[in-house]
């Protein structure tokens, strides 16, 4: 009995959070090495079903960036990164949009199999993400950065309670196809969409002030406490792009933003519907 008297407690404390973001958009981005991890996805997934079902209204933008090495690995070409962007010429943009098709069709079938309502887009369809070549000193290829979005296309598969799966690429008004970091992207959308939350799904459990002690977890900031982190080298590499996109998201309204571990089991849902949460929150100052 006393097993399910806390399952009661679980769902009542669940109650004020599900309350508040009742039928409000929460953008999640989902990819890396986490995204071809069976039983991790399908945490995830599980979750994002769950969300849709509670009254929220989650839209996942997904990477692909190991399926991409992989595929190019497979057929003997060099892949060549600068800041940790991947110089994308013709035959790798190529490369590109094929794995993030099958992925996100990947992604699409197995969220319908657990009972979800989804549609994919690429983002380069429908000018659905307008784009512009990325500037550098290098010349990165066919590597964009986002100059819109096109919410109301989102916004009407989301307003019938669908779940709403992207892949980052992106066309400019010449029809040029680019490659998108997927937390850029990640950012723009949930700023476009006015969203409740930015979840940033990781491998690593937040942001920490000292990578070898797991006592050191940071469990809030806000954006000036994040520079200085920044500034302080303790955020540092990987983790770089990802406050700062957690900072752009902040900057267009996005009303919080989250980096969670998603190796753990049912990581969304412990920092949705809980009170401690599991990983960062970042606010604005």
């Amino acid at each position: 009995m006393e097993h399910i008297i806390k399952k009661a407690d679980v769902l009542i404390e669940a109650l004020p959070y599900i309350k508040r973001f009742h039928n409000k958009i929460t953008v999640i981005k989902y990819g890396g090495s986490i995204l071809g991890e069976d039983k991790i996805r399908s945490s995830v997934l599980e979750d994002i079903v769950f969300l849709s079902y509670m009254g929220l209204r989650p839209v996942l933008v997904h990477g692909g960036g190991p399926n991409i090495s992989e595929r190019m690995k497979i057929i003997g070409k060099k892949t060549d990164f600068v800041e940790g962007m991947r110089v994308t010429d013709e035959e790798t943009l190529n490369i590109v949009q094929e794995e993030l098709a099958a992925l996100n069709k990947k992604i699409v079938f197995e969220l319908k199999e657990l009972g979800g309502k989804v549609k994919g887009f690429s983002g380069k369809d429908n000018n659905l993400i307008q784009a512009r070549k990325k500037k550098s000193e290098i010349d990165l290829g066919f590597v964009g950065d986002v100059s819109a979005i096109d919410a109301k296309q989102i916004l009407e598969e989301s307003e019938k309670s669908t779940i709403v799966v992207i892949s980052p690429m992106g066309i400019d008004k010449n029809g040029e196809v680019f490659n998108i970091n997927a937390d850029d992207v990640a950012a723009n959308v949930a700023g476009a969409l006015s969203a409740e939350k930015l979840v940033l799904l990781t491998n690593v459990k937040g942001i920490m002030r000292n990578a070898d002690d797991p006592h050191s977890f940071i469990a809030a900031l806000n954006t000036n406490e994040v520079k200085g982190l920044i500034d302080e080298e303790i955020i540092q590499e990987g983790m770089i792009p990802k406050v700062g996109a957690c900072i752009d998201a902040l900057s267009k309204d996005v009303k919080k933003t989250h980096i969670i571990d998603a190796r753990i089991s049912h990581a969304l849902l412990l920092e949705i519907f809980t009170d401690e949460g599991i990983g960062t929150e970042i606010t604005k100052q």
